[in-house]
């Protein structure tokens, strides 16, 4: 498979130990250049979801984190101040890690949430700014005087 990278989706039901899912992506077919991973693995004991990009970099995001930052309308909104503050997503798992076309995958959480669409830019964005992001989302738990369990 020249010219092929190959991301592997782990199922929640492994522990981050075996590739079930291969999905391939063509570098050449690339819509842009942005860093795209290279595997994506669960580790679900520790709730974490590890991933390598092709540009080197390597994040390991804990589930919750990915959960209250999901892309989805649910979270987001649907405009610029229509986010919702998502609270008591401390120990959510997330259960499958489905393909979405050759740019993003969709994750799906163990509180039924599975609408959010995770693009490889999404994904980098997260991983590149989680230390930020993280801290910001915890200010606003606290200004809405919400306390992390």
């Amino acid at each position: 498979m020249a010219g092929k990278e190959r991301i592997s989706c782990i199922p929640a039901r492994r522990q981050a130990a075996r590739l079930t899912s291969i999905l391939p992506v063509d570098k050449k077919t690339a819509m842009d250049n942005h860093p795209r991973p290279t595997d994506i693995r669960l580790h679900q004991k520790s709730r974490m979801l590890e991933l390598f990009f092709d540009d080197g970099a390597h994040f390991r995001l804990p589930c919750e984190y990915l959960r209250v930052y999901s892309p989805s309308a649910e979270v987001r909104g649907h405009g610029p101040g229509q986010e919702v503050l998502q609270v008591g997503k401390e120990n959510v798992n997330i259960t499958a890690i489905e393909p979405v076309g050759n740019y993003a995958v969709r994750l799906v959480f163990d509180d039924g949430h599975s609408t959010g669409l995770y693009s490889w830019n999404v994904l980098y964005h997260l991983g590149e700014n989680h230390e930020t992001l993280w801290q910001e989302y915890l200010a606003r738990l606290d200004k809405a005087g919400h306390q992390r369990k």
